[in-house]
Parts: structure tokens; sequence; C-alpha cells
């Protein structure tokens, strides 16, 4: 067969991804959010109108002090993989039937060479969400889909960059007050509203940042699925 024109292959290219999509999506897969994260939810809400599919929530209550690397890139993988073990014995243990695709997630902040998670308290949210105004925080997700009939897997990593305007005291302390710092990595709310304007650069999607990125949710759950 002759080769395609250089234009036909790239279309094709182009396209494939999204033919594999739309097959996926026409086997009205049972689809598993294993995060309760309101951000998370939040984007997951946006995909399944945008695409027309439902999703259901499980947690998986894991103990993430537990599990240790100095790598964040390693560290996050490891927390998304035991996410997904813990949900998938809880499923067992419950008699449930082993079905659909898991998305489990986890993501850390990246500051100054320190990896952060959730603060564990007051001042450490303070000193974290200070610290941003001196020199730009990266967030590190991963994010892991998982068939559970096939035992298939797919997973990445996506890293974003934010760079901080100095936040002010009294918006730290509200921030503080309200408390929904304390459920995120490194406290970073980069769409809250009294985050918003501080914010000077954003390299990398907003989605990214808020622990669920998008595009590479539903590519993996293709993977994942084994879509061809």
């Amino acid at each position: 067969m002759p080769a395609l024109p250089q234009g036909n292959r790239m279309a094709t290219s182009v396209a494939d991804p999204q033919r594999r999509l739309a097959r996926f999506l026409q086997t009205k897969p049972r689809i598993i959010l294993g995060s309760s994260s309101f951000g998370r939810r939040q984007i997951m809400d946006q995909l399944a109108a945008e695409h027309g599919f439902s999703y259901e929530v499980k947690t998986a209550d894991i103990n993430e002090k537990a599990i240790r690397d100095p790598d964040p890139e390693k560290l996050v993988r490891l927390l998304a993989r035991a996410k997904r073990e813990a949900i998938v014995a809880k499923m067992r243990a419950a008699g449930e039937e082993l079905r659909g695709i898991l998305i489990t997630c986890d993501q850390v902040v990246v500051h100054e060479d320190r990896v952060l998670e959730k603060p564990g308290s007051v001042d450490e949210a303070h000193d974290y969400i200070e610290g941003y105004g001196r020199s730009p925080a990266s967030t590190v997700g991963a994010v892991v889909a998982t068939d559970l009939v096939s035992g298939r897997a797919a997973e990445d990593v996506e890293r974003a960059f934010i760079h901080f305007r100095p936040i002010p005291p009294e918006v730290r302390q509200q921030l503080v007050a309200e408390g929904q710092v304390f459920y995120c990595a490194g406290g970073l709310m980069v769409e809250h509203p009294l985050v918003v304007p501080h914010i000077a650069r954003l390299e990398g999607s907003q989605c990214s940042v808020m622990g669920l990125p998008r595009q590479l949710v539903m590519r993996l759950m293709v993977e994942a699925a084994g879509v061809e």
C-alpha cells in the first residue's frame, strides 16, 4: 500500500484518540472515582456532563503518612496505587462485583525543595501559603486508571507550576479559618476567589493543579479499558 500523504497521517493520528474515546464511551462503562475531594468531583462532574457518562464515588481511607518516598513522582504513584488496592479490598469485603474503571489519584506540592502534603496544623498552613509569595510552587499529581475485570492499569504523572504574588496575612487568615486548606496538598487552592487575585502566572492547567487533569483522566481510562 502506498504511503499516505503527510497531511493524512497527521489527521489520522489526531483522530485515533478521539475514535478510541468514542468507542469507550459507547460501551457505557461503569466509572468509579476513588476520591471524595471536592475539587476532583467538580472536574469529574464537568467531564461527565461533557461526555455523557455517570460515575460513582468510593474512598480508600488509607494512612497516607505510612507511605513515603523522597521522589515526589514516585510518592504520588505509590499513593494512588495504594488507594486503588484499598478500594478493591473494600469492594471485595462488601461482596461487591469488581467491574468498571476505577480512577485513583494523589498529589503533592513541591516548594523550595520540600514535598508538601496536606497541612497538619494551623501554623503549617500559614507557613505553606506565606512561602508561595517567595518562589513558585509546583503540583505533582498521579492518576491511575484500572479495569477491575481484567486488572489492566494505566497511569501517568502530570506537573504544573504556579507563580504567586505575596499573599497578604489577612487573606491567609481567612483561608485557614475556612478550613478547606487542610484538605488540599500544600494548602493550595488556586480556584479559591481569595487566591485568584494573587496568581501571577500558571504553567499548566488549572484542573491539573486541582488534582484531576481532564485530558489525562480520559486517556488513561481508554488505555485501561484496552480500547483499540
